[in-house]
């Protein structure tokens, strides 16, 4: 198998693909672009700006460079709508499939958008994609579909039951790519991911991630808050492991539908990142001196979070090169620039 930067180059040498990253301006779709404008790969995005934001593709733009720009086409537009996914599947090799309501408490509150934008979207996505041929595609599900299932670290064929509307959304898309790879032999390749984390990732919001959330709070001198008593834990996974798992996964050739936990492997408890960010910080020489304050466990949420990743490993080569550590050192002066300022 291609380690990494041999994966990349291996793009370069093939210009002529053309490929669709649908929600391009949310936090991984972003970063998915810069990736392939970055290798000579032309990029069409899809977004409809419900969640995602310009600020993205502006950074994607400083980024890359006019050059590279320049093979990127932007369709601004909703995955529900049928002439707007026809359209962006035209001509289109690979298909990166991130466009979603993310979030198990938005879901919670409003279960009708997450089903109507996670299902009905989905599909309508799915089904485009399947009728302009595209060679693979490649969709964003969530560790939330194990659910209530006790087995540590998880493994992709014993899943238990969901507890959140998001988690039965990203359920229901396997359901739906299994059936289309049954009925209509097409390649759908989900990804599970695990807890995702980097550089882009938006720290606003009540339905915000923990890592940029809490940089935030402490980069303000703010008070951060845990919900539970920190032994929550959750397998952490920086942005270049997910980007690496959607190219070997769109370039992946199964006969059959496919589903891979994204990851790394290990687990932390959410004491022991508070400790984590807080000595990141530090070596950037921003100190936050204040104590976490614990408060009551999420509706929703899992305990516990570990994912088993033989299976990407085995079948699609997946190095998952970046530790925790190593993305949190990574992304902190981003953080720091954009967050602190």
């Amino acid at each position: 198998m291609l380690k990494s930067s041999e994966l990349y180059a291996s793009l370069e040498l093939h210009k002529g693909r053309r490929w669709l990253i649908t929600g391009v301006a949310g936090f991984i779709g972003s970063n998915l672009l810069i990736k392939l404008l970055s290798h000579g790969q032309t990029v069409v995005g899809l977004d409809s700006f419900i969640t995602g934001h310009q600020y993205n593709l502006d950074r994607v733009h400083e980024a890359v460079g006019d050059l590279a720009w320049e093979n990127f086409t932007f369709i601004k537009g909703d995955i529900r709508n049928v002439d707007v996914c026809m359209e962006a599947c035209d001509n289109v090799d690979y298909v990166l499939h991130q466009a979603a309501l993310g979030s198990v408490p938005r879901s919670i509150e409003n279960p009708l958008d997450s089903n109507d934008i996670n299902i009905s979207g989905f599909l309508t996505m799915l089904n485009c994609a399947k009728e302009q041929g595209v060679k693979s595609f490649t969709y964003a599900s969530s560790s939330s579909v194990y659910g209530d299932i006790k087995d540590s670290p998880k493994v992709e064929a014993r899943t238990g039951s969901v507890l959140s509307p998001y988690a039965a959304t990203k359920a229901v898309n396997e359901l739906y790519a299994g059936v289309f790879s049954k009925n209509y032999k097409f390649h759908a390749v989900g990804l599970r991911y695990f807890n995702v984390f980097g550089a882009g990732q938006d720290p606003n919001g009540a339905y915000a991630a923990v890592i940029p959330k809490w940089v935030s709070a402490m980069l303000a001198g703010d008070d951060v808050f845990i919900n539970g008593d920190g032994s929550t834990s959750r397998d952490f996974c920086y942005i270049e492991n997910v980007i690496e798992a959607n190219i070997r996964a769109a370039l992946s050739s199964f006969e059959i539908n496919q589903v891979f936990n994204v990851a790394l492997g290990g687990s932390t408890t959410l004491s022991e990142l508070f400790e984590m960010i807080r000595l990141e910080l530090g070596n950037i020489g921003c100190e936050y001196n204040k104590k976490p304050i614990f408060r009551d466990f999420r509706k929703g949420d899992v305990k516990h979070s570990l994912a088993n990743i033989e299976n990407i490993t085995d079948e699609l080569g997946y190095q998952g090169e970046y530790s925790l550590s190593s993305g949190l050192a990574l992304t902190m002066p981003w953080y720091a620039r954009v967050l602190g300022s």
